[in-house]
């Protein structure tokens, strides 16, 4: 027997918004829904992403994952939003195609770790660390203490690794050679009309246009709206006036909290 939620779907197309900055509670719903997409064998997927990028981890996992839904026949297509940026893109380029709207925010492919520094106020109000370490580096990026420069080479080096990372699976998922990936690699934004002079976009369009090109390359019925899979449930909180700007506020600093000291695919302006 098919219980109703994992029943085939193969005249319909899926569709996954990620629209927040990518942490780790992103990443579990987001492939929680793709693992449902592919049980019930959805021909197609509309990926809407509209985030700025985030951790470099929880991007790889939700990238490896598109890839495997691939491998299993499914088309996906990705769809930028106002923006997709650093991680978005890393994302995005899993994606068989890319439509992005004409004033898309996109690009910044670079990689960036954040630390505070926070020794002189620390030493103006009388406070002081008291570390015990096994190893030269084992703090670094303690709030207490400016980085050596020792510690900025070691940090570098994590840096320039990702950077590898990001810059070939663009390449790799655009089919543009790693030299010419580079060039534009250095952190940069493009609006989407840019980025398709660069390869890094498919075609010009909002993702009406995306559902055109996945009812095509799944021989599906244009007609049929997509499903929308993993919808946020709205929590108590959304209930309540002005609760809107209070959940983004909730957000950015649960984010900033969450990525300190972390490796960062993420455009912050």
């Amino acid at each position: 027997m098919i219980w109703p939620f994992r029943r085939k779907s193969k005249k319909r197309i899926a569709r996954i918004v990620i629209e927040e900055p990518i942490t780790s509670s992103t990443r579990i719903s987001t492939l929680k829904a793709l693992k449902q997409v592919e049980e019930r064998e959805f021909p197609g997927l509309i990926l809407r992403i509209d985030s700025p990028g985030g951790t470099v981890g929880d991007s790889q996992e939700i990238y490896s994952a598109i890839n495997r839904l691939k491998s299993k026949g499914c088309k996906v297509i990705a769809s930028f939003g106002n923006i997709s940026a650093s991680g978005g893109v890393y994302i995005g380029v899993a994606a068989d195609k890319i439509v992005a709207n004409p004033g898309t925010i996109t690009g910044s492919i670079g990689v960036i770790i954040r630390g505070n520094n926070i020794s002189e106020l620390l030493s103006k109000i009388g406070i002081k660390f008291e570390t015990v370490k096994s190893g030269l580096f084992k703090d670094i990026l303690s709030p207490d203490k400016p980085l050596s420069e020792e510690g900025r080479a070691l940090l570098q080096n994590l840096i320039d690794e990702s950077y590898e990372q990001f810059t070939n699976a663009v390449s790799l998922g655009r089919k543009i050679p790693i030299e010419d990936v580079k060039k534009f690699a250095d952190g940069r934004i493009f609006t989407g009309s840019q980025a398709k002079e660069l390869g890094l976009v498919d075609e010009i369009g909002d993702e009406y246009k995306a559902r055109e090109i996945a009812a095509e390359m799944t021989n599906t019925d244009l007609k049929i709206e997509p499903l929308t899979i993993g919808k946020k449930k709205k929590k108590i909180l959304g209930l309540l006036p002005g609760s809107e700007l209070t959940e983004k506020l909730i957000n950015l600093l649960n984010f900033e909290i969450d990525t300190i000291n972390k490796l960062l695919w993420l455009y912050k302006p």
